[in-house]
């Protein structure tokens, strides 16, 4: 009995070590990961000025003393253009720099539903890095060959628009086919990679397991998103959830092009 309470009191004194030695590492860092953004689309395109997801991630930004966040996804058919959103704080108009970048699977098209994912592949990834070579990343409309050259992009646009200290970065989380509480959805790989390369893989596994926690307890949206879940999906499948745009520059939208996803989402509930 004694033995098996040391060998409990142990493991947990490793535990304790390793999560505080990944905030350590973390806390005087460049990038301060928070996790999961969303588990659904609500509408689309998605991360443009005044989305509810984009107005989120600047109330997480600007909560945290931010000037930039950074969000990160899978590639699909965005050019993932960088962009101010507008926040409010207590009547005061304030804007925080959302910074978007996506990397592409150059041996695959990625994990579309949990039944293509590769699991051999996903375990070595996580256990070993993505290989060189392997991704590519597209930021603001160019594709770059290589993780530096991304995050010089990243962190030049940072620093160009008055950002302070580390970037708040979360992974979009979005899921189009499968169940959101199993599917981490889109951007994860990114968000893993981008860990690892900055604070080593410890840190990278404790703030991943982090970041698939953080939107249960900070997100507003999330019993909207996962009682809606299946509808959503379809909704965006079928095209349902598209805004008709004027320019991608300013994300300036005209009407929703149906009147379904306007009732969806007009009881979307506030975040402030």
């Amino acid at each position: 009995m004694r033995k098996g309470i040391i060998i409990v009191v142990a493991i947990f004194a490793v535990i304790v070590i390793i999560i505080l030695y990944s905030y350590i590492e973390v806390s005087n860092g460049p990038i301060q990961p928070l996790g999961r953004l969303s588990f659904v689309k609500i509408e689309n395109p998605d991360m443009y000025p005044d989305h509810p997801h984009s107005q989120l991630l600047a109330e997480y930004a600007e909560e945290r003393g931010s000037k930039c966040a950074l969000v990160v996804h899978f590639a699909g058919s965005s050019n993932y253009r960088s962009y101010w959103q507008n926040t409010s704080d207590n009547g005061t108009n304030k804007s925080v720099y959302i910074i978007e970048a996506s990397y592409i699977d150059t041996q695959g098209l990625g994990s579309v539903n949990l039944s293509q994912i590769n699991k051999s592949d996903s375990l070595n990834l996580a256990l070993h890095g993505v290989p060189a070579g392997r991704y590519k990343y597209l930021s603001d409309g160019v594709v770059y060959n290589s993780y530096d050259d991304l995050m010089t992009h990243v962190y030049t646009l940072a620093r160009e628009n008055g950002q302070n200290g580390s970037i708040p970065m979360v992974w979009h989380g979005s899921v189009r086919g499968d169940n959101p509480n199993l599917n981490p959805g889109c951007g994860l790989p990114l968000y893993f990679e981008i860990l690892t390369n900055t604070y080593g893989i410890i840190p990278a596994y404790v703030y991943t397991v982090y970041g698939l926690i953080f939107p249960y307890l900070n997100d507003p949206f999330k019993n909207f998103e996962l009682s809606n879940y299946k509808t959503l999906e379809q909704l965006y499948v079928q095209g349902e959830l598209n805004f008709d745009y004027t320019d991608i520059t300013t994300g300036q939208f005209q009407n929703k092009t149906n009147n379904i996803t306007a009732n969806i989402t007009k009881n979307l509930p506030s975040f402030e």
